[in-house]
């Protein structure tokens, strides 16, 4: 038994070694090797020949050859510096090569230079982090047509009520319209991926809701740790009640407003949840208008979130 495990294991390694290069799991490599997928990918991006194209995770260049074709420029995020060689090598001496652009490093940790539109397979374990700094970027993009995994995809679009309604939901819906594009299988990568993708296309709202992003973050974050139970239980946690009572006597200091001297602050937020309805909603039902209701009740009676 141990033989024909040993066996199995060596052609792996030979087929791998055949495609040229050992994949990366801890960067999440899985490279899509279906050209159709691509060009429709790029098609939903609906790019103009004066774009600037932000791609995260090239690979090996396959889609990246195919946006070069359409567009003024593309700039290429690539962690991996063997990718890089690669892509490098794929474009050298050809016309694209002065179109190119390419940046080594982590894309969570890169500055991101201006784009028109964002299209790329994205590495699944950066997915959250990634998009959420696509749609705090600036200048406003147009678009991005991005590769997920599909579980991850599905929580992007969810509404009240859905099982799969998360903050991740509320809180890209609140900075974006999403729309999923088309399942995505297994087999149209290289390695395959132990799950299904989707394509999904994010277009910012521009102009932004006139919020505080990183307040109303802040605010989801409690609502959502237990999305089933009730504000008015969630919200007479000690942590919570800790938290909020240091950020208001931070603003009262700043804003030179007289603090009670016989703060409660637990009976102050029992009353701001109930006079606006809020105490018996559970956030698995509450939709961006129910939040920004409740995020300006709070913030008016000086209770912030960050």
């Amino acid at each position: 038994m141990p033989k024909i495990k040993s066996e199995k294991k060596t052609r792996v390694h030979e087929t791998i070694a055949k495609q040229g290069i050992l994949f990366n799991k801890d960067f999440g490599q899985h490279i899509l090797k279906n050209p159709l997928i691509s060009r429709t990918m790029i098609e939903k991006a609906a790019l103009r020949p004066t774009d600037v194209v932000l791609e995260i995770g090239p690979g090996t260049g396959n889609m990246t050859v195919l946006l070069l074709e359409k567009v003024k420029k593309v700039v290429a995020c690539e962690i991996d510096p063997r990718l890089v060689a690669e892509l490098q090598k794929r474009v050298l001496g050809t016309p694209y090569q002065p179109k190119l652009q390419i940046m080594i490093g982590d894309a969570l940790k890169t500055e991101l230079p201006f784009f028109d539109c964002c299209v790329a397979n994205v590495p699944y374990q950066i997915s959250s982090p990634l998009v959420f700094k696509l749609l705090l970027h600036r200048p406003f993009f147009r678009c991005a047509v991005l590769m997920f995994q599909l579980e991850f995809a599905q929580r992007l679009v969810a509404q009240p009520g859905d099982e799969l309604y998360c903050r991740l939901s509320i809180n890209t819906q609140l900075l974006a319209r999403v729309d999923m594009l088309m399942k995505v299988g297994k087999n149209n990568f290289r390695p395959p991926p132990k799950v299904e993708s989707c394509v999904v296309r994010l277009e910012p709202r521009n102009p932004p809701p006139p919020i505080n992003f990183t307040e109303w973050d802040g605010l989801t974050r409690i609502c959502f740790v237990r999305k089933n139970k009730t504000l008015g239980s969630l919200f007479k946690q000690t942590t919570v009640l800790t938290a909020l009572e240091k950020n208001y006597r931070v603003h009262c200091s700043k804003n030179n407003v007289p603090l009670e001297p016989d703060l409660n602050m637990k009976m102050k937020i029992e009353g701001i949840l109930s006079n606006c309805g809020a105490d018996l909603k559970r956030a698995r039902t509450m939709d961006i208008d129910d939040f920004m209701q409740l995020l300006c009740a709070f913030n008016k009676e000086g209770i912030h979130f960050s």
